[in-house]
């Protein structure tokens, strides 16, 4: 009998419950006594209970044999005599190639009292869905779970997230004040480049789920709303959901790790957890080409801490220079820069002593906001801010302008506003620099704002509106932001 799909055998990822009470938990009193909680076995056990996976090995030795398989390989037999070898064992399995498509690989597995037929591919691992593994044994283990789970606790499965942890947080609420009073020791102290130093001594031990709710409450901390970074992830030994607190099954690839703070879910999990995501500094490798959002989360900052070094060198010495901005500074001096604040962050050095031309700041002010992943203007607001420009009323203009100001990313927007305050100072020195803000924006458009799709003919039609759009923004800084 043929499967009814190969999504099964590949794996899927459910969600599930945990609903202890409080009450019957006893709490560590500090943070660094912190225990799991008792996370939901059910699943687990199953997992244990599932049938084990039994190889029937071919007697004979079979001609044109596919290297990459080994003698559960039985060559060309039909369903039924497959059905015959497997004898009804459960977890019983061979490999053949099919009579009606030489060529094509089949794996028949026997469960629920039934052969379950897969089609069977390899590209270097073996695989029959989303899921690829090392060997054919890794693949049906990871199956036969899949399928025992799914089968014996599909009314569970079904339930599991209409009570998760994550909204409640029982225990974790209690450790709040305290992380958080741990978090926020320095707050009154000048900040170290590597900030979570001192964190990291008090939630180290600890889950991304409790870190998170103290991060969430600490006072000193810059709530912008983030997503999580979610990527699948293959979990060693055995892993608990952090939204819904039940088991993640199977071998490999069994829920996804968000990349920026470590929260670890279901993939179904993922689907409900809040766009509350708070970065962990041990995760961010660098500080150019990361997503702002991120960075300024990590960092505990209201803006990149680029933009406010740079600016405030720039505004300490550079006002005046002539063709700022527009005049370029050495590249390797200003790559020098970039791999100064990727290793050093707050702490890089582009003082005069190190950097006497002003330029080469400025250069590497420009290359932040051109490396970013997503500019500082959007891919989703950038047609809009287009448009806006297009308007030939003046005043409708500048309104289109303040409405789509509103949509960006609060780090985006702050980011920006600061940036404008600085760019009209520069044009009050214009005199010296001989940059107004014309110039200036002929300078960041293409550096602030990018079309989503990379393509030369879009952004050279667009580039009259780009300068257009920055022109703007530096004119009535006052008025929009």
């Amino acid at each position: 009998m043929a499967a009814s799909s190969n999504s099964s055998l590949s794996g899927s990822s459910v969600s599930s419950v945990y609903s202890e009470p409080r009450s019957q938990r006893e709490l560590p009193k500090y943070a660094e006594e912190y225990q799991p909680p008792i996370w939901k076995s059910y699943l687990y056990q199953l997992q244990q209970e599932a049938p084990r996976p039994k190889r029937i090995i071919c007697p004979r030795e079979v001609e044109n044999r596919p290297k990459y398989y080994g003698r559960e390989f039985h060559g060309i037999i039909s369903r039924e005599q497959a059905d015959e070898l497997l004898g009804g064992v459960e977890g019983a399995y061979i490999l053949r190639e099919s009579q009606r498509q030489p060529g094509c690989y089949t794996l028949a597995l026997r469960f629920g009292n039934q052969t379950l037929n897969y089609r069977l591919f390899h590209d270097g691992k073996h695989f029959v869905g989303e899921k690829r593994f090392e060997s054919i044994h890794d693949l049906v283990t990871d199956g036969l779970i899949t399928l025992y789970i799914e089968t014996k606790a599909a009314e569970y499965i079904s339930k599991m997230t209409t009570n998760p942890i994550y909204e409640h947080i029982g225990y974790a609420t209690l450790l709040r004040e305290k992380v958080s009073r741990k978090l926020s020791k320095s707050k009154n102290e000048p900040r170290k480049t590597n900030v979570t130093h001192e964190e990291h001594t008090a939630v180290d031990k600890i889950s991304s789920l409790v870190r998170r709710a103290a991060l969430t409450h600490n006072d000193n901390h810059f709530n912008y709303e983030k997503t999580h970074n979610f990527k699948v992830h293959t979990f060693r030994g055995p892993h608990w959901c952090e939204y819904c607190a039940n088991f993640m099954w199977g071998l490999i690839a069994q829920g996804v790790r968000c990349s920026d703070c470590g929260l670890n879910v279901h993939k179904q999990c993922s689907k409900h957890v809040p766009n509350d995501c708070q970065p962990d500094l041990k995760r961010i490798k660098k500080v150019y080409c990361c997503d702002l959002t991120t960075l300024v989360k990590a960092h505990n900052t209201q803006r990149p801490m680029v933009v406010d070094i740079c600016i405030r060198e720039i505004e300490a010495r550079g006002l005046k220079s002539e063709g700022l901005y527009r005049v370029s500074g050495f590249t390797e001096h200003i790559e020098d820069v970039k791999m100064a604040f990727d290793r050093d962050g707050e702490k890089a050095d582009i003082s005069a002593n190190v950097y006497p031309d002003i330029n080469i700041i400025t250069g590497a002010l420009k290359l932040y906001f051109r490396d970013l992943p997503i500019p500082v203007i959007t891919y989703d607001t950038y047609s809009k801010f287009i448009d806006a420009a297009k308007i030939s009323n003046a005043d409708e203009r500048l309104e289109a302008v303040h409405e789509v100001l509103m949509l960006l990313p609060p780090a985006h927007y702050e980011t920006l506003r600061y940036l404008m305050i600085h760019l009209k100072k520069v044009t009050m020195n214009e005199k010296d620099n001989f940059m107004n803000a014309e110039n200036l924006g002929i300078v960041f458009g293409p550096t602030l704002m990018r079309p989503p799709e990379d393509s030369t003919l879009t952004t050279l039609h667009d580039m009259r509106y780009q300068k257009l759009i920055v022109q703007i923004l530096i004119e009535n800084e006052d008025v929009l932001f």
